[in-house]
């Protein structure tokens, strides 16, 4: 059996990243598809040194980016999938607040259109923070080291993508090497897919990177040795 599941992927901002490259990244992982990607930028790990900057910036993308009917006008986001996705954003979001997390942008919503929100504040114990959302909300946690930032973006059931942002590529493939995650990029956001690479994660996010390329081959492949000679040969006994 091989499955492809959800994912509660982070998005982790080294405090020497360039800000506006990863805040770019950060909106689209978060927002694009109204948030309803599997492998959706779901938790942004900020460093402390820069997080106001980071929220601030990310909550002007957000602010700026239109909502409404993708067939009647030029929009960014359209409407959730339907009214129970609906509800369960607006739970996430309500049992975020009362647990503490702070709207800085977004947060209302009108029928399945869901304003881009950005929540600060956000910590382990925040339902923003350990549920998968599938929803247009960028919960942002700040952390004060590279080890930490390993120990929250590991700090969940799921195990699908994740991105990491350094000016420092080298720093930024030794946090990657510790995320228990299937997929990882480096300097982009969460939401990349290729057909001619293995795809998956693990833990509730399915089993194994089984899926896309030669990969499709090895999962429904049983591997067998067989040689063959024209005739045989003598051995030495």
């Amino acid at each position: 059996m091989s499955l492809e599941l959800g994912g509660n992927s982070p998005f982790i901002v080294l405090d020497d990243a360039d800000l506006e490259l990863a805040t770019s990244a950060g909106a689209f992982g978060s927002f694009f598809h109204q948030g309803q990607i599997c492998m959706a930028s779901s938790r942004h790990l900020v460093h402390e040194k820069i997080a106001d900057a980071y929220v601030k910036r990310l909550s002007e993308r957000a602010n700026a980016l239109p909502v409404g009917d993708p067939f009647t006008t030029q929009v960014a986001l359209g409407p959730l999938i339907n009214d129970q996705q609906l509800r369960r954003v607006i739970d996430v979001l309500d049992r975020s607040v009362a647990g503490g997390a702070r709207v800085a942008a977004g947060g209302t919503y009108e029928g399945r259109f869901f304003r881009p929100t950005v929540l600060t504040h956000v910590t382990p114990s925040t339902a923003a923070f350990s549920d998968e959302i599938f929803g247009p909300i960028a919960p942002v946690t700040t952390f004060a080291s590279d080890d930490e930032a390993v120990a929250l973006a590991n700090r969940t059931e799921y195990g699908l993508s994740a991105a990491i942002y350094s000016r420092d590529v080298a720093r930024a493939e030794r946090v990657a090497a510790r995320l228990r995650t299937g997929i990882a990029h480096i300097n982009d956001q969460t939401v990349n897919d290729d057909a001619r690479a293995p795809f998956g994660g693990f833990g509730a996010s399915g089993n194994g990177g089984r899926f896309g390329s030669v990969a499709n081959l090895e999962e429904f492949t049983t591997w067998r040795w067989m040689t063959i000679r024209p005739q045989g040969h003598p051995y030495p006994f």
